[in-house]
């Protein structure tokens, strides 16, 4: 997500002609959308989306169990 804001920003800078991104090659302004691209298809290889949607997914659900627990007066083990 950051080399996509970044990429988005000297876009901008480019089309705009600010400061010395206005000089630089349309290469290396446009090359953090490659780097972005390179992330999510190495992300999604790897399984680490997948890994990080599904701790979070146990971690609501660890959540909702020790409030309910809380709620019926149920003390929650420590792990």
């Amino acid at each position: 997500m950051y080399l996509l804001g970044l990429g988005i920003l000297l876009l901008l800078m480019k089309y705009l002609e600010v400061g010395p991104v206005a000089e630089w090659t349309w290469w290396a302004v446009l090359a953090p959308f490659g780097g972005a691209a390179l992330w999510w298809a190495w992300a999604d290889y790897t399984g680490y989306t997948k890994r990080r949607a599904v701790d979070k997914e146990n971690k609501r659900k660890q959540e909702r169990i020790d409030k309910q627990r809380a709620a019926l007066g149920i003390r929650t083990r420590k792990r």
